[in-house]
């Protein structure tokens, strides 16, 4: 028995075309937070999966407290004590709590015994959660607990975590490390990934940064700057976005009275949302997870049908217009959900780029594909944003998240829209891929395009936006200036507080 309890040793794993990981090595100690860094495509995600019996290494040796441990599943990561909690959650929304973790059991127990277990863990590590409750009537943050509890019932040795603060409040945020460093008290040893470098600097005691699959450096995030940090992941100097003045435009875009039924049973009504956008401004609407965000954007983009005059393009009612009729004049948005959303799975990125693009880029002549144009345009995407891929042919399954969110939002702004409408437009880059993604939002509102940026990232949206609004329940605020605005007072408007209440927040 040693003092670490994983120890990785020369790592290997490669894909046709790209070395995933290259000889990684460090150890893990018992009860220690340690961090795993590093930009989109670094190798972040597979060495994760190889740990946890997802991938198998084509050479390399784990060594789990003391012995050799080589994973051929998932099932036997977790019955070596080693648990997971991923980026994505894999939760069934008709279904309640218990039953959602009963599905990831072996041999699930009764349910009133599941429900009992989670009441006793929630309280023990102060993630109140109640075991009756439907999911899809859950907080983003209430679910991610429902996926925390579920590993911590496997009593793991080690709790891998992946961007786990990407849907949380600051309040959340506070609860969730106030339960990780009580596992670390009892001896349980996190892996940590995430993008958000403060966070790293308040949570973790060591990290391990990795570039283009290989260990290039260890530090102490506790004495370590978030940009020198950031700076070892991408090996150069980190770009900070620059605004560029830009007078008031004319108004090109207006919501007038916008209300819509939620299309389903777990989404957000829409409520009289009125407010108007102006040619060359960045107007950055904030909320918590589940507010309302998926709706506004398809009723901005057309994907969900509104009553007439609700919404208004340049003076023109387009609220029952369909969302390629409204990319043709000139209104173009980017959701949330990449992957199966924005991007289809096992399609190439040139028929990615036919997805949305064939009408302003004009990649069909006579009903057929211009494929030599098509990847042409899909190349022109993958230079001018970086993004990490053998080649156009790809599929997007294939790109790391960061990389793919990178091409979706790269792919609408290539296409110069009057209007762009993008949610969540850097959820799950990193440091450098998220200053070009917003030096890019603002050179096209520099070049006097309206842009509507909708984002869970506060500072992303103080350090971008011309006006900032907030989303609560489907109610969207005034919008007043980005500058000046305290967190106090963005708390208020995130809440729902009325504009009066938010005016007399001391400053």
């Amino acid at each position: 028995m040693t003092d670490y309890l994983l120890q990785l040793r020369g790592l290997t794993k490669a894909y046709p075309g790209v070395v995933a990981n290259k000889n990684v090595s460090f150890d893990i100690g018992r009860g220690e937070i340690h961090a795993l860094l590093g930009e989109n495509g670094a190798g972040k995600s597979t060495l994760v999966k190889t740990i946890y019996g997802l991938v198998k290494p084509d050479s390399g040796t784990m060594t789990l407290e003391g012995q050799p441990f080589t994973p051929a599943e998932p099932r036997a990561a977790r019955a070596a004590g080693v648990a997971m909690v991923f980026q994505h959650f894999s939760l069934f929304d008709a279904l309640n709590v218990a039953e959602n973790i009963a599905l990831g059991m072996e041999n699930p127990p009764a349910q009133s015994e599941i429900a009992a277990r989670v009441r006793a863990v929630s309280d023990q590590y102060g993630l109140p959660l109640d075991p009756t409750r439907v999911v899809g009537e859950l907080s983003a943050g209430e679910r991610q607990r429902v996926e925390i509890i579920r590993c911590l019932l496997q009593d793991p040795k080690l709790l891998i975590m992946d961007e786990p603060t990407s849907v949380l409040t600051p309040q959340e945020v506070g609860i969730l490390f106030e339960t990780l460093r009580k596992l670390s008290a009892e001896g349980t040893a996190i892996l940590y990934i995430s993008h958000k470098l403060e966070e790293i600097r308040t949570l973790c005691e060591n990290a391990t940064v990795l570039r283009l699959g290989q260990v290039v450096g260890t530090c102490d995030p506790r004495s370590t700057s978030a940009r020198d940090m950031a700076e070892l992941m991408v090996g150069t100097k980190l770009h900070v976005p620059e605004r560029a003045a830009r007078p008031a435009g004319e108004i090109v875009l207006e919501l007038k009275g916008l209300s819509a039924k939620a299309p389903h049973r777990f989404g957000t009504t829409l409520k009289d949302i009125t407010i108007d956008v102006q040619k060359g401004e960045v107007l950055g609407i904030g909320g918590v997870a589940g507010n309302g965000q998926d709706e506004l954007v398809a009723a901005l983009s057309g994907e969900m049908r509104v009553s007439p005059a609700m919404v208004r393009y340049q003076g023109a009612d387009i609220g029952q217009m369909p969302p390629n009729a409204r990319r043709k004049i000139g209104l173009l948005a980017a959701p949330e959900e990449r992957m199966g959303h924005a991007a289809a799975p096992d399609m190439s990125l040139i028929e990615n780029a036919v997805m949305t693009a064939t009408i302003r880029e004009k990649l069909t002549q006579r009903g057929f594909v211009r494929w030599a144009k098509a990847r042409s345009f899909a190349d022109n995407v993958i230079k001018t944003f970086d993004v990490r891929t053998p080649g156009p042919a790809n599929t997007a399954r294939s790109l790391s998240g960061g990389n793919l969110q990178k091409f979706v939002i790269g792919r609408e702004i290539m296409q110069a829209p009057d209007v762009l409408v993008v949610n969540q437009p850097t959820w799950g880059v990193d440091a450098s891929a998220a200053a070009a993604i917003r030096q890019a939002l603002l050179d096209l509102a520099s070049k006097g395009a309206a842009v509507i940026v909708i984002s869970q990232d506060l500072d992303e949206l103080m350090e971008i936006s011309d006006r900032f609004a907030a989303l609560n329940e489907g109610r969207l605020s005034p919008p007043r200036p980005a500058q000046g605005l305290t967190v106090e007072q963005i708390g208020l408007m995130l809440g729902g507080a009325h504009d009066m209440e938010v005016a007399h927040v001391d400053v």
